[in-house]
């Protein structure tokens, strides 16, 4: 049985919720994306060829994207915090796993076992959320929690670099990132069992079965699947966009290590994107919302292209707050069209198409870069993040209220 809860008000009680939230994101994320600096580095030192770094990622993309779903459903019967801190925990012995590997099939287990626990976050902690936080307030805490995953990217990437040149040893900087997660899931846990949240729900699925309580728990089925649609076009351009940013800039005749800080560039932006536009969801409603992110990141794109190298810098930070903001909007509105006690498991749709999407993307816009050129595939991501504003109307105000203008 849990202890009392933390004798708090019932705000500070839901900002503790949103920042213990925020932790476990901060670390999942942090240590997804410390991948981006850590394979040439085991690149380096096992004469990894390009093929094989990218089977390595893709065994931790695919066991993340896999078990995405299913972990929404099993929060239904052992609610969120367990998972939780089993998510965190699992990833963090994949990384203390890392250090000590000796081959590639070690690293590649490693990273399955990270991309495993990475799978136990971002439904679960979307879900305690929006439970806690009711109406409009949702939008703008879960575009903080959204935010907060893009500075534990900062945060972890330049920690690695940073220690790898002063000359510190890739396995000790893996050795603490596992420890941090390890450490991190005991107190997710600690704080979370004192706050009373995410405990196992109490009434089991056999009595909801027999209250007649069953499905998905969607309450608009044509306004879920238009969200859905949304959210995979919208993510498809952003990983798109990422993906070949780079690349863009070297067109542009800029040396390779500016170019790679195009990025760090738009993430920084996305920072702010993702806690502005859920709180302009909050305000104005989400399909204004929606229309103006989408909008100005075409506007954005077709800008970037058209800009010589200076101004185009000036202006990525710009693109990445509507860029990577939209993404507030629209996870922000799962909440709206999924009952709670179902709400798990919608969260966990819609990061599972995120994920594909996040596959998908840089594919099909790789294909178009191939055949006719980076320019048009940049295009094409214009136009492509343009489809979501019709679909929009689909978000209707019958279904989700005042907050849909």
């Amino acid at each position: 049985m849990d202890k009392a809860p933390i004798e708090l008000d019932a705000l500070r009680r839901r900002r503790f919720t949103l920042a213990a939230c925020c932790g476990v994101h901060g670390v999942q994320d942090g240590l997804s994306a410390a991948l981006y600096v850590i394979l040439p580095t085991l690149a380096e030192v096992f004469g990894l060829s390009y093929a094989q770094v990218g089977v390595i990622r893709a065994v931790k993309n695919s066991s993340m994207a896999l078990l995405e779903l299913p972990s929404g459903m099993l929060s239904e019967r052992l609610g969120e915090r367990a998972l939780l801190v089993f998510g965190l925990l699992c990833a963090g012995c994949g990384y203390l796993a890392l250090a000590v590997s000796p081959g590639i099939l070690a690293i590649a287990l490693s990273l399955f076992v990270v991309g495993f626990g990475s799978a136990f976050q971002h439904a679960l902690s979307s879900s305690i959320i929006s439970n806690t936080f009711h109406g409009a307030g949702s939008r703008t805490a879960l575009g903080a929690y959204n935010s907060s995953g893009d500075i534990g990217k900062l945060v972890f990437t330049g920690v690695y670099s940073l220690a790898i040149g002063m000359g510190i040893a890739w396995q000790g900087v893996v050795t603490g990132f596992g420890l941090t997660a390890v450490l991190g899931a005991a107190a997710l846990f600690y704080v979370l069992r004192r706050l009373r949240v995410g405990g196992r729900p109490a009434v089991d699925a056999r009595t909801e079965s027999a209250a007649g309580n069953t499905g998905w728990g969607i309450r608009d089925r044509s306004g879920f699947t238009a969200l859905v649609i949304i959210v995979f076009l919208d993510i498809a351009v952003q990983s798109g966009f990422l993906t070949f940013l780079a690349f863009l800039m070297l067109e542009k005749q800029v040396p390779a290590g500016l170019a790679g800080f195009a990025v760090v560039l738009t993430l920084a932006g996305g920072i702010f994107g993702k806690l502005g536009c859920g709180y302009l969801a909050d305000r104005i409603g989400i399909r204004r919302s929606l229309v103006i992110a989408e909008c100005l990141t075409a506007a954005g794109i077709i800008a970037i292209l058209l800009s010589p190298t200076l101004i185009a810098y000036i202006l990525l930070p710009v693109l990445g707050l509507a860029l990577q903001g939209s993404s507030s909007v629209t996870y922000g509105t799962v909440s709206d069209f999924v009952s709670a006690d179902r709400r798990s498991r919608g969260f966990a749709v819609i990061y599972s198409t995120a994920s594909v999407a996040s596959i998908a993307g840089p594919i099909v816009f790789g294909v178009v870069g191939d055949h006719f050129g980076l320019v048009p595939a940049m295009l094409t991501m214009a136009v492509v993040v343009l489809l979501p504003v019709p679909l929009s109307a689909l978000l209707r105000p019958t279904v989700i209220g005042k907050y849909a203008k």
